[in-house]
């Protein structure tokens, strides 16, 4: 069992952790360059999370140092009460013990999961992807040289190479103890692992985000609300995939079309329900099945829907939970949405791409869950704990 490290020595492995990757950027961009020329697969979501630039090393050294900013999520009262014995009772929070995270193609999640986990006092177990392995070890590699350095064991942060069967024989019987598993990819890695886990699991699910365009929309919000959710980045969990637009909209016909030209812009595949697929460029459904479907791809969905209700009831049905949007001018519609739709975050007015640790005030993100316990949505530094009552007394008994 490793012994917790102080709070300063964790801050200077994160400290160090920044430095090493401003030291070794062209030497990580270059190995990564291997993964990417070794990735064969035709997935361009997959591909866009596999590499790693310029900008995803200032990520990385951002999401570290701004990590060691932080209060140490570890030892925060919660609670306290005075016994009538006299008997003093603290909850405090406590560290889970180890962490381990499962996840595919994103070599960022090994500097940003890991320092989460290492900061709030856990040791972390990185299961990446075969597509990215190169890449991870490099950074698991500088790692362990920021830990030596600062008197740390490298046990802290540990890389698992398994291969899928080798995956299910350490969930299903651990090697080592193991608290808590964050599965971070499609459904079914969440599947697998919720199949073959012997412990408590946090499944960040998919996405499937909806955009509500509610009857009092301000029209040119719904567009940029739309196009930025649906475009700025198709890898993202957060991204638009459906459309519900209120069949009481004023001049309807001009918004969707607009919309449309808008989405054909950025060569959007176009899908409808009855209502819509008479526009030109909208291609009719097969089936109600793809309500379902988190497409990462440049594809969406658009139906047209009756009220509200209705849109609150479509959305609880085949949403992954994850987050909503209503585009209203009227504060009654939106606290009518924001409180009914099932999600982990709703929005009014505002583009669910901002459900992110690091825009939400987090600081970053080990996982966006779609559970409700014990943490749903971003799971920042503070949510990595768990709490342990601490009662100090002189010799009482019941």
């Amino acid at each position: 069992m490793n012994t917790l490290l102080s709070i300063e020595t964790r801050n200077a492995v994160l400290l160090r952790m920044a430095e090493l990757l401003e030291q070794e950027r062209a030497n990580i961009i270059a190995i990564n360059k291997t993964d990417l020329d070794a990735y064969d697969g035709g997935d361009v979501a997959m591909y866009d999370r596999l590499k790693v630039n310029d900008d995803k090393v200032d990520e990385m050294k951002r999401s570290v140092t701004h990590l060691a900013s932080q209060e140490d999520p570890v030892g925060v009262e919660r609670f306290r009460f005075k016994h009538d014995n006299g008997m003093q009772v603290y909850n405090k929070t406590a560290s889970f013990g180890t962490v381990l995270i499962i996840y595919e193609s994103r070599p960022d999640v090994t500097v940003e999961a890991a320092g989460i986990a290492f900061k709030s006092g856990n040791k972390i177990l990185l299961k990446g992807g075969k597509e990215s392995l190169q890449s991870n070890l490099k950074i698991v590699e500088l790692w362990h040289q920021a830990l030596k350095e600062n008197g740390a064991s490298t046990d802290w942060v540990e890389y698992l190479q398994f291969n899928r069967t080798e995956t299910q024989a350490f969930l299903e019987k651990p090697s080592q103890r193991v608290d808590l598993i964050v599965p971070r990819g499609g459904e079914r890695l969440i599947a697998f692992v919720k199949e073959h886990a012997a412990c408590p699991v946090i499944v960040s699910g998919r996405g499937n985000n909806f955009v509500y365009v509610q009857q009092d929309a301000d029209k040119q919000t719904a567009l940029d609300v739309i196009i930025n959710g649906k475009t700025a980045k198709i890898s993202a969990c957060n991204a638009v995939d459906k459309v519900l637009i209120d069949k009481n909209l004023p001049n309807k016909e001009h918004f969707i079309n607009e919309l449309i030209s808008k989405l054909k812009t950025f060569n959007v595949e176009i899908l409808g329900d009855e209502a819509l697929a008479s526009y030109d460029d909208i291609e009719a459904i097969q089936s109600d099945t793809i309500w379902y479907e988190e497409f990462l791809d440049y594809k969406i969905v658009i139906g047209e829907i009756a009220s509200n209700e209705a849109a609150i009831g479509m959305i609880n049905k085949y949403s992954g939970g994850h987050s909503a949007s209503i585009i209203t001018t009227v504060e009654a519609e939106a606290k009518l949405f924001m409180e009914n739709v099932d999600t982990a975050a709703v929005y009014h007015n505002a583009s669910t791409r901002f459900t992110d640790g690091g825009q939400l005030g987090l600081g970053g993100e080990l996982a966006i869950s779609t559970d409700k316990l014990h943490q749903r949505g971003p799971i920042g530094l503070q949510h990595l704990v768990t709490n342990k009552w601490y009662v100090h007394g002189e010799g009482q008994i019941r």
